[in-house]
């Protein structure tokens, strides 16, 4: 059956691969971007199978508008690609509070709103297919990164809750998490001043980071479609080869430290108690706020 896609930060790598693939294969496709001109070309090559819009996933009104729009324009939404996203370079002492507002207000509150413009259209045909586009480092985190991987785990933590809230409305939710590949993702990062005692540090990751295997982006396609095509989809698709073996050596130490630790957490149980009172009153209406 011909799907219905909206694709956020449709204007290059992995948002544009994923609906030039889409497209090809006969889909519709909403692609987004905050800018037009990077997206409208499609239109060209596509026809109208393909509504271009302008969005900026940081502007609630306008996510409002164009979600909308899209849903009107084709009459249905079939699978949804929480994409757009940025990141940033900074040691932790590095990022200024308005850099880290700015990734998050982009990578976590952006997908945010788009879900909650998108959700109540897809309860309403009792079906859809949410993508949320996580990372590699939504499962590890890497230095000089950490706020853009925080924003990743953030994204992980919101996917997993949502994909239990939405399961009965018929809605699927699959966490994205690509490794590491060969796009122009980079160019967009925001870079902050970096400090002297992390001036040689930044200098020897940035060197390994340039030598790293990358995989191909135009690969992922193939993936992407089988994923949206499946019966039963899985809560979570790595992308690459390094995923698997990334979670495997991650939960293998997390494990084994929780377990050396196991007496003293269990020690700090104390004596287990009944269900908080304002989770019951809660559980059967209004709390008392006072």
């Amino acid at each position: 059956m011909k799907k219905t896609w909206f694709i956020t930060g449709a204007s290059r790598g992995f948002g544009r691969i994923w609906a030039e693939a889409a497209l090809t294969r006969g889909d519709q496709v909403t692609a987004t971007a905050r800018k037009l001109a990077d997206v409208v070309d499609l239109k060209q090559q596509f026809g109208d199978a393909v509504l271009p819009l302008e969005l900026d996933v940081t502007n609630p009104a306008q996510v409002q508008q164009v979600v909308q729009q899209a849903y009107t324009h084709f009459s249905r939404l079939d699978v949804l690609v929480n994409n757009a996203g940025g990141s940033l370079l900074a040691a932790t002492e590095e990022a200024s509070d308005e850099q880290i507002r700015g990734l998050f207000d982009t990578n976590y509150l952006g997908m945010v709103r788009v879900l909650r413009a998108a959700l109540p259209l897809l309860r309403k045909q009792g079906s859809g297919h949410i993508l949320g586009v996580s990372s590699g480092h939504g499962i590890t985190a890497m230095p000089l990164i950490g706020f853009y991987c925080a924003t990743k785990w953030a994204v992980e933590a919101l996917h997993e809750s949502l994909a239990q809230e939405v399961k009965a409305f018929g809605i699927q939710v699959t966490i994205v998490e690509p490794g590491a590949y060969a796009t122009d993702f980079g160019k967009s990062a925001g870079i902050a001043d970096s400090h002297e005692p992390y001036v040689e540090f930044r200098k020897q990751f940035l060197t390994r980071l340039a030598n790293h295997e990358r995989g191909d982006p135009e690969a992922t396609a193939e993936a992407i479609l089988k994923l949206v095509d499946a019966n039963n989809p899985p809560l979570r698709l790595g992308l690459g080869n390094s995923i698997l073996p990334r979670a495997r050596a991650a939960y293998a130490e997390r494990l084994a430290e929780w377990e050396a630790w196991e007496d003293v957490a269990n020690a700090a149980m104390g004596e287990p108690k009944r269900s908080s009172p304002w989770i019951e009153q809660l559980a059967h209406g209004t709390p008392d706020q006072a």
